[in-house]
């Protein structure tokens, strides 16, 4: 396609896609191509189906991060294995310290090695040791399949949302990768109904026992499905594809700025989003409530998280992707502040949903820029490298929410924790965006 006429010129912050630039800078909508101007073919009923298949793939991965913040409550009066608060949250960070290695592996195998061979071998991965943590005899034995867990659930998304980016049409990418993303609330929002009902009737066993779906369903579909988008992705020889890959490329302009900035507000989100993600039900029912209603919480919580990859998936094209994950960011950080002083149950019912919408749909928008602006060699590895280093944040979360409440602070302690941190990436988010205005 030729370069499209009247462009501004293009800030060293930004990161490009080496196939169509329809949005060049970060956060300025009105860069975006018109339909006249790109007139991309209609999607192919594989690539749908494929992009269906990824979508389904996300559920389960949702399903098994958020599955640990069910059943946390029950681990903690499991019978024998004498767990604390503080021991909890260690367990807890297990799965995101294993999602910390994934992502950075698979990102940079999935640009190495082709997407699709990632993909299947993350889900099989995660889905067998899901299923193993029912059977496990004690907290050490259970937190080693969670960590071994954890690095199939992050290698997943990076490799999914490179693939999906590459068959998807460059003006809709943005779109696509947030409502890519609204598969994670969407399975902790499943884990969260199945836990009222399964939890008091069959245990916390068989809340792990329910992976088996996506082993025997989803792999095989993967299999039949999925694609590889790479051309000869194990080839050493790529000096005719573009710039060098690796991380060390994203650290040298003109990424270094962007890489840095993604990574840190990654880490910030990721931190509110999975922290509350693992101590929102024990949370609630530190507050009086009984577990059904601290599992109602929790799936209020995911539901706002599935609204707000929508909404802030139209808001991203609409006024901007930096923009809106910013104000996104911010409205997280007053949400959870309102949580604070104790609020009515509506009022606290309204805070979740809206800490659902900025937290996830910050990151979803966060995802959406990473996917679209770095070339289709080093996309995986950008990913890789954002996610990978935002599982800091994930990691951190759950350890920091038990030392909060084992040092005697209360449940406030935690969600001015993590409103903090959702202040932060708006902070970071603001700092982008006036980069991008002075460059």
């Amino acid at each position: 396609m030729p370069e499209s006429r009247g462009r501004p010129h293009v800030p060293s912050l930004t990161v490009f896609s080496m196939r169509t630039t329809p949005e060049r800078v970060i956060g300025d909508a009105h860069t975006q191509a018109s339909p006249l101007e790109t007139g991309p073919a209609p999607l192919k009923r594989s690539s749908l189906m494929a992009v269906l298949v990824c979508w389904l793939l996300i559920v389960f991965d949702g399903y098994d991060l958020i599955v640990y913040g069910t059943v946390q409550s029950s681990l903690l009066a499991e019978p024998g294995w004498g767990l604390t608060k503080a021991t909890a949250g260690t367990i807890g960070s297990a799965a995101f310290l294993g999602m910390l290695i994934g992502a950075l592996l698979a990102g940079r195998l999935a640009d190495l090695l082709g997407r699709r061979r990632t993909i299947l071998a993350c889900s099989i991965a995660f889905s067998v040791l899901t299923v193993l943590c029912a059977f496990a005899p004690n907290p050490f034995v259970f937190g080693g399949l969670r960590l071994l867990a954890g690095i199939g659930l992050g290698g997943l998304v990076p490799s999914v949302n490179a693939l999906t980016a590459e068959l998807i049409p460059d003006r809709w990418r943005s779109a696509m990768a947030t409502l890519m993303m609204s598969g994670v609330p969407i399975g902790g929002s499943i884990a969260a109904l199945t836990g009222i009902v399964a939890i008091p009737a069959f245990g916390w066993r068989s809340m792990f026992l329910l992976a088996v779906v996506g082993l025997v369903v989803l792999v095989p579909l993967g299999f039949k499905y999925l694609p590889e988008t790479l051309e000869h992705p194990a080839s050493a020889d790529r000096s005719d594809r573009g710039p060098k890959t690796g991380f060390g490329s994203l650290l040298r302009a003109p990424y270094r700025g962007a890489s840095i900035l993604f990574a840190a507000i990654t880490l910030a989100t990721l931190f509110a989003w999975y922290g509350l993600g693992t101590w929102l039900p024990n949370l609630m029912q530190l507050s009086g409530y009984n577990l059904g209603s601290a599992l109602t919480f929790a799936l209020a919580l995911n539901l706002g998280a599935v609204a707000g990859s929508i909404v802030t998936g139209w808001a991203g094209v609409r006024f901007g992707t930096m923009r809106t994950a910013a104000t996104a960011a911010a409205l997280a950080a007053a949400a959870l502040l309102m949580l604070v002083s104790q609020p009515p149950v509506a009022v606290v019912y309204l805070a979740l949903i809206l800490a659902g919408v900025g937290t996830h749909g910050t990151q979803a928008l966060v995802i959406a820029a990473v996917a679209s602006r770095y070339p289709e060699q080093l996309r995986g590895t950008a990913l890789g490298w954002a996610l990978g280093l935002g599982r800091i944040g994930a990691v951190m979360a759950p350890q920091v929410g038990g030392l909060l409440l084992a040092a005697g602070l209360g449940v406030s302690s935690n969600f001015i924790a993590f409103a903090a941190a959702a202040a932060l990436a708006a902070t970071l988010l603001g700092v982008l965006v006036r980069r991008e205005r002075t460059a």
